[in-house]
């Protein structure tokens, strides 16, 4: 399909209730590789959001009250419509995000998988029906919907970090609200059109796109009626999300910021530890929570690893998403080359060497090449804070201890790789390594059936595997007498 015919095909007003609904105001979304308007789309307002809300509690009680296997079957046939529509999905993302439009087919088949993976959860609700141990009756423990939900998803993954949220509460036979990124809205609108053909009964899902998130934010977290947020995002943002919604004690997930260790022991496959290492610092063009953000090396392997890191990072050829030459595609925008830029400046400052890239092109775009730098010290900000960019920091290490101490220097806690051909060193470092998710040999871990999250201020819950269901459902006790 052409660009044009593919954004004319959008929706750009409110998703309200199943149905497109205009507003009073709009706002311009832009192509990342140029900064030119891609599309103008409705911008939601706090009645908008209150409007929203109305429509799902509607059509809540219907919803939960629909067959497991119904609900199963319709989220199978959500699947079914987006990955007949991949290759259009996979090139809007790739226009209103930046990423390379290999990236984006697969995120695509990632994101849709959420709803396969869900829709057979969906007849696996289970509950327990036991006798009381006095012998004075019988308990019956059973799983109920949530209720209404509002979702708040990230710009960096446009339709993944919503069908990882959607694909659970449906499932469960809750009623969504979902907020996407003001960067990248138009992904989010296109599959809200994609689920009402697929069968999704109207009120459902509505889709708010809008560029005051905190006055839509306000008046559903203020409104009695909702029963759950879920956010991805920053840590500073969710924290206030938290404080925020702890008035009305609405049930919170929280997918927060990551600062990824990679670390690399003196017995690993160093070739297949770059492998990995592209995988965990590219995907996503480092744009990712899940990204390798420091890579901790043994010193006795670092020199090689360092010389074959760079080799691979300086094959990254740089442009727009959109062309099938490019392997790299441009940062979000302007404020995120800006961030990347400091960071690199100042570890340089204090001692690191730039072995690869380190320099934006400028011109139109907002693009950041592959960069390694070698010798970071221990003080440099860029091994402390997230990098959302492809800037890969290496610093070495002597003991296994030392790795690991340096692994877990830092207030977050979501994803960790290592690498090492020994087993028992394997568990034994992923089991000493304060983090909800770790790779052993490999770069990628993200997996529909594994539950995705993090500890300590990379956010609390999970999303994916049977555990994910478990985020939208409450626990009911019935005491039956004997």
């Amino acid at each position: 399909m052409a660009i044009e015919d593919l954004i004319s095909s959008v929706p750009t007003g409110l998703w309200i209730g199943g149905e497109e609904r205009q507003a009073a105001s709009t706002f311009n979304v832009l192509d990342p590789s140029d900064d030119q308007v891609l599309a103008t789309v409705a911008d939601a307002t706090a009645a908008d959001a209150v409007a929203a809300l109305d429509a799902a509690c509607a059509v809540q009680a219907e919803w939960a009250a629909t067959a497991p296997r119904k609900r199963g079957e319709i989220l199978r046939s959500v699947f079914e419509k987006i990955t007949e529509r991949a290759d259009d999905v996979a090139a809007l993302m790739t226009l209103e995000m930046g990423k390379v439009v290999a990236e984006s087919k697969g995120e695509v088949a990632y994101g849709a998988e959420f709803f396969r993976w869900f829709s057979e959860e969906a007849v696996r609700i289970a509950g327990r029906f036991t006798p009381a141990p006095a012998g004075t009756g019988r308990i019956l423990v059973t799983k109920q919907a949530v209720g209404p939900c509002y979702a708040i998803t990230p710009w960096n993954f446009p339709l993944a970090m919503g069908t990882r949220k959607m694909g659970p509460a449906f499932a469960a036979g809750c009623t969504m609200i979902v907020k996407p990124a003001q960067e990248t809205p138009l992904t989010m609108l296109l599959l809200a059109k994609l689920m009402d053909e697929a069968g999704l009964p109207k009120g459902v899902l509505s889709v708010l796109p809008t560029s005051d998130p905190g006055a839509v934010t306000t008046a559903l977290i203020d409104d009695g009626r909702l029963r759950k947020l879920t956010f991805t995002g920053s840590t500073g943002v969710g924290k206030a999300l938290v404080k925020q919604s702890a008035d009305k004690l609405l049930r919170t997930s929280m997918e927060l910021g990551g600062n990824a260790p990679f670390i690399v022991f003196d017995d690993a496959d160093v070739d297949a530890a770059v492998d990995g290492a592209i995988l965990a610092k590219m995907r996503n063009g480092g744009e990712a929570c899940t990204a390798a953000n420091r890579f901790h090396v043994a010193n006795s392997v670092r020199e090689e690893f360092t010389d074959k890191l760079v080799k691979r990072m300086s094959e990254f050829t740089l442009g727009k998403g959109i062309d099938p030459a490019s392997t790299l595609g441009p940062l979000i925008n302007s404020k995120q080359v800006a961030t990347v830029t400091e960071l690199v400046s100042d570890a340089v400052s204090k001692g690191a060497t730039v072995a690869v890239g380190g320099v934006a092109p400028g011109g139109p775009g907002n693009f950041y090449p592959a960069t390694v730098l070698a010798d970071v010290p221990a003080d440099a900000r860029i091994l402390k804070e997230e990098i959302f960019g492809p800037v890969a920091p290496i610093t070495g290490f002597d003991t296994e201890d030392e790795g690991v101490a340096a692994a877990n220097n830092t207030q977050y806690g979501l994803a960790a790789y290592v690498y090492t051909q020994s087993l028992d060193r394997a568990l034994r470092v992923a089991e000493g390594i304060e983090s909800g998710m770790v790779g052993i040999n490999r770069g990628v871990i993200s997996d529909a059936a594994a539950p995705f999250g993090g500890i300590k201020e990379s956010g609390f819950g999970r999303e994916g595997g049977i555990e994910g269901i478990e985020e939208y459902l409450d626990t009911k006790y019935i005491a039956l007498t004997r």
